[in-house]
């Protein structure tokens, strides 16, 4: 027996599983969080500066909106390309080029853009912002290889906590310095947290499964026993061993099968783009499709709400009956108000989301949450007050929300390590599509006076969601991340 343990040794999650949650991943989530954090602040400010620059340069309704677009077309290129990174050349490889050039990017295209002379500028500066705040998912999966399969699921969500805090200290920021100071102060002040960022990411360790999956097994080790000296526990006996040797003598599994061999010299295309092939092989496609559609969905009705609550709390709505109302409720200062309100409804979601991940599952909680979204969102097919809407609409934010937290652990955990930063970065990348659209198509609507037919288009786009979530292949809960996607046969 005792020979049988001393050539087998432990694996990563076996490692984990020992270590804990203890003092090194405290750490680790504060530092992945802080990256979550600045992302949201820089998103969220979005819905403040929009009306004020429209204001200032007389521009139209659609220029408005190409303003948010030109950030998730930044976002959607940066997530493609920094994922590949990530998976390419490790987790802190890509915090070397990629946390300190997000950081960099983020700060110095943050702060240019308060000093933009015009608008063709002003877009310009927020297109690079969102290059380098497309790789913030990096931090959320590099913080994943960290945490114990028990209670992963609570753990990704607590993350999601920090931007949460991101939204709602841009939103108290907004309503405090836009009325005074005006924009441009709001873009210089909000690029500041992604120095802190960059000052911390001289620290960060590289992820003990990215250097496992390569066959830098010693390195590997080397990181965990820094985990280990910090939680002041104690490694399993024996060796960390390569994943090939403890299964070989199974039947080869999926992500045996799909991880790139080591005794062959990888050319730098290969590299490069052995995640992508990942992802299409015939074992992952379906699940990447899935989550494509999933994440554009996401994006979409994430921000479709948000957007909508400030368009109809700044009155930029003109419909009849609807703006009547809201025009007397309603004055500037509200669309802080409201804002602050709907990201503070993210919270109990988060918590309901929590209550439900790691006891029902990824699969059926998403299903619950999703339908409860349309549910929530059927009387704004008719004719409510603006109190009701504004209910009606935070309600559904905080489901949806919370559903779309559960997607975000779902799909880093069902990919397999060698292509998960690859994977879950190209779902942020089609994500980043929603937000293009959703300003160009779904907030138009409400603008133009067709608010039925937006609530529509809302409630048929999570009725397909869950239709997609139900045809996802397996669930993850309670699965080691190595075994994931080795069990989809």
């Amino acid at each position: 027996m005792g020979d049988e343990e001393s050539r087998h040794g432990y694996t990563i999650d076996e490692a984990l599983s020992t270590l804990g949650f203890g003092n090194f991943q405290g750490m680790a989530l504060c530092f992945a969080g802080i990256g979550w954090f600045t992302d949201a602040m820089e998103i969220s400010l979005l819905s403040f500066i929009g009306p004020a620059v429209k204001s200032k340069w007389l521009l139209s309704p659609t220029q408005e909106s190409f303003l948010s677009s030109a950030v998730f077309g930044g976002m959607f290129l940066g997530a493609f390309f920094w994922g590949f990174i990530s998976d390419s050349y490790g987790r802190r490889h890509a915090y070397k080029m990629g946390i300190r050039g997000v950081a960099i990017a983020m700060f110095g295209a943050g702060l240019l853009s308060a000093f933009s002379p015009d608008y063709t500028s002003l877009v310009i500066f927020r297109f690079f912002l969102g290059f380098g705040a497309g790789g913030g998912h990096v931090f959320s999966s590099w913080f994943l290889e960290f945490v114990p399969k028990s209670n992963r699921g609570t753990w990704m969500l607590v993350i999601s906590v920090f931007w949460i805090l991101g939204e709602m200290l841009e939103a108290s920021l907004a309503w405090i310095i836009m009325p005074r100071l005006g924009w441009r102060w709001l873009l210089a002040l909000s690029s500041l947290p992604s120095l802190t960022a960059l000052l911390l990411s001289y620290f960060v360790p590289e992820s003990p499964r990215y250097l496992f999956t390569k066959g830098r097994i010693n390195e590997a080790t080397i990181v965990l026993e820094k985990v280990a000296l910090i939680n002041r526990k104690e490694l399993p006996t024996g060796n960390l061993q390569n994943y090939l040797q403890l299964h070989e003598e199974n039947a080869p599994s999926e992500e045996t099968h799909l991880r790139p061999s080591n005794e062959k010299k990888a050319t730098s295309f290969q590299t490069w783009f052995q995640p992508l092939f990942e992802l299409f092989s015939s074992d992952l496609r379906r699940t990447t499709l899935l989550l494509w559609f999933l994440s554009f969905v996401n994006t979409f009705e994430y921000y479709g709400l948000q957007l909508m609550i400030s368009s109809l709390s700044s009155g930029e709505s003109d419909c009849g009956p609807l703006n009547s109302i809201l025009s007397k409720n309603f004055q500037n200062h509200n669309l802080y108000v409201n804002s602050f309100i709907a990201y503070l409804a993210e919270l109990p979601g988060l918590v309901i989301a929590g209550l439900f991940v790691d006891r029902l599952g990824r699969k059926l909680s998403m299903e619950m949450l999703l339908m409860v979204g349309v549910i929530v969102m059927l009387p704004l097919l008719s004719h409510v007050n603006g109190t009701v809407i504004t209910a009606l609409l935070v309600s559904a934010w905080t489901v949806l929300s919370a559903a779309f937290a559960i997607l975000a652990i779902y799909g880093k955990e069902v990919y397999p390590t060698s292509a998960r930063a690859s994977g879950w970065g190209l779902a942020t990348a089609v994500r980043r599509i929603g937000g293009v659209v959703c300003p160009l198509i779904a907030v138009e609507l409400v603008r133009g006076c067709h608010q039925t037919l937006a609530v529509i288009m809302f409630e048929t786009v999570i009725l397909i969601s869950i239709v997609c979530v139900i045809f996802f292949p397996f669930e993850t809960k309670g699965r080691g991340l190595k075994d994931i996607v080795s069990n989809t046969d």
